[in-house]
């Protein structure tokens, strides 16, 4: 079997090489003797073994396997798998619901599942070796006792978050608590919800709110706070309760309102005047005459408007060293430099319905979306090979590049391994239009807050499906729109998504025939890879529809 080296790395230069894992993620053995003599003892190691687990979950996305961003805005009403016109044909499998697109591909999600079996072992052997530390161990000293819980909080939220990804992609999953290398059936998705549930709530009970000042969010923005603990919470609670139309998870809604309204109060947030300024592609200004960008204008990371961000770096080369966004790659115009935008490999064409559907001013439009003849790029546009062409492409995330076409991120300045934008998983407008949907007392304000940021004037009144439809157009390409039409049902969902759509593959007419029983077979759900279920010795079952 092949072998993949997994990394524990420090914010900096530090590395040190903890596991190691085959094919199957239950196949997981240490490599060195550190794990069980020598490690784990202090404080420090404690640290240094969280920090693992934050790489584990940045390697969800940067170890170049399918990403659960992408898959979520393929499979949305957003985008169309788009890449090159000769490249396989795995994405359109996805935005089809319908393997036939692509017969032999049927191990897309096959690194998916290893990385996050991996990222979650790494965080099991945590908090299975917490008790070992021994300045814990000895004393009751109530500092030592909320470092601890800190460092267990954060850790399960990392595992909390990455269960969820499992949980929405695949439905039933091995839910597994403790590092083992046993042949693990899947669970019901019930039992995978309860503990994601029971992880976050410790982890919004146990990290203190002093833990990563917001003062310091340039620097701290990608560690877990309360804050983003209640604000997954309620992510979490929402899906559930909405996909399957049942309230048993151990928490209460008036619970969950409760929490965002804590991250409300204490006013450690907030919107960014304007929305552009979040997204650097949309913010950057392309000087030619010096080759540079002008970055004035974009809020920076980790500005107010961030609750929760995946983070990178610009120091991945081909060598081993992982911890770029790889996605984001795949976002890019293909083979299209135009500055401030970089090139790419085509990936998430935009749907043309979305982009008509944006009301007139909206600020969001053109921050969001890369109109491709209306920004005089179309004469350069690499079109004999981009499939599913339809004139638009996402412009919140995307590469971006100097005048001269490099890469400006620092690092080896190689596009494909030098992106370093972060991924943000939750933002502050969410945790308003949340709160609002739950049924906030100051439901009418938080949904204007976000409404007049966009460009319009407020409201006096506020409905659900007002709600619904703000969501629509202030998270398009934020990894959010699937679900939440999932949330509102499969037969919404399905509704929705489904469509008829001429495109351009190769400067040739082609159709984008999305069928909604293709949706309604798969229940919404992914294929799990038949690698995995080989290796379970057909312990894991298929999802139906695939």
């Amino acid at each position: 079997m092949n072998k993949f080296k997994l990394n524990i790395l420090a914010f900096g230069a530090l590395t040190l090489t903890f596991f190691s894992c085959s094919e199957s993620v239950l196949d997981v053995q240490p490599m060195t003797s550190i794990l069980d003599q020598n490690f784990y003892k202090t404080e420090a190691d404690a640290e240094m073994a969280l920090v693992g687990c934050y790489d584990g979950y940045q390697r969800t996305t940067s170890n170049g396997s399918q990403s659960f961003y992408i898959t979520s805005e393929i499979l949305s009403d957003n985008c169309f798998g788009g890449t090159g016109n000769t490249d396989g044909r795995g994405y359109q499998a996805l935005d089809r619901f319908d393997i036939t697109q692509s017969p032999s591909d049927n191990n897309i999600f096959n690194g998916t599942w290893t990385d996050y079996y991996a990222g979650i072992f790494r965080c099991n052997t945590l908090l299975q070796k917490l008790p070992d530390v021994a300045s814990w161990a000895s004393t009751n000293d109530s500092v030592n006792t909320v470092t601890r819980n800190q460092i267990e909080g954060e850790t399960r939220f990392l595992r909390a978050i990455e269960y969820f990804d499992l949980v929405r992609l695949f439905e039933k999953v091995p839910l597994i608590t403790v590092p083992t290398t046993d042949n693990v059936a899947q669970s019901e998705p019930i039992e995978t919800y309860k503990l994601i549930v029971e992880d976050l709530k410790f982890a919004a009970a146990n990290i203190p709110v002093t833990a990563y000042p917001k003062a310091n969010a340039v620097t701290n923005d990608g560690r877990v706070t309360s804050y983003a603990a209640k604000a997954m919470l309620a992510r979490v609670y929402m899906f559930y309760t909405g996909y399957y139309g049942k309230d048993d998870l151990g928490v209460t809604k008036a619970e969950v309102l409760a929490g965002l309204e804590d991250i409300i109060t204490d006013k450690k947030f907030g919107l960014v005047t304007d929305f552009k300024s979040l997204w650097p592609a949309a913010s950057y200004i392309a000087n030619a005459a010096d080759n540079t960008l002008d970055k004035t204008g974009f809020a920076g990371k980790g500005n107010k408007e961030t609750v929760f961000a995946q983070k990178f770096n610009n120091t991945s080369d081909y060598n081993g060293m992982v911890d770029g966004n790889r996605w984001l790659v795949m976002m890019g115009m293909r083979n299209t430099n135009f500055s401030p935008y970089g090139k790419g490999w085509g990936a998430c064409t935009v749907n043309p319905k979305l982009v008509s559907d944006f009301a007139a001013g909206d600020t969001r439009k053109s921050a969001s979306i890369i109109d491709i003849a209306g920004e005089s790029i179309a004469s350069i546009f690499d079109m004999k090979d981009q499939r599913e062409y339809t004139g638009y492409t996402v412009k919140k995330y995307t590469p971006t590049c100097l005048p001269d076409g490099t890469s400006d991120t620092g690092g080896t300045k190689d596009f494909q391994t030098s992106q370093d934008q972060d991924f943000v998983v939750i933002r502050y407008a969410d945790v308003l239009l949340m709160a609002a949907e739950l049924g906030s007392a100051n439901a009418l304000d938080y949904y204007n807050q976000v409404h007049v940021r966009a460009g319009f004037t407020a409201k006096g009144s506020v409905t659900l499906a007002d709600i619904q439809d703000e969501r629509r157009f202030e998270f398009a390409f934020e990894g959010i729109r699937y679900w939440d039409l999932l949330r509102q049902g499969l037969s919404t969902a399905a509704s929705t998504i489904a469509q008829t759509q001429n495109v351009l593959s190769g400067k040739a007419n082609d159709v984008v025939v999305i069928s909604a029983a293709n949706i309604t077979k798969t229940r919404g759900f992914m294929q799990i890879p038949n690698t995995q279920i080989t290796l379970s010795n057909n312990v894991l079952v298929q999802n139906t529809g695939w």
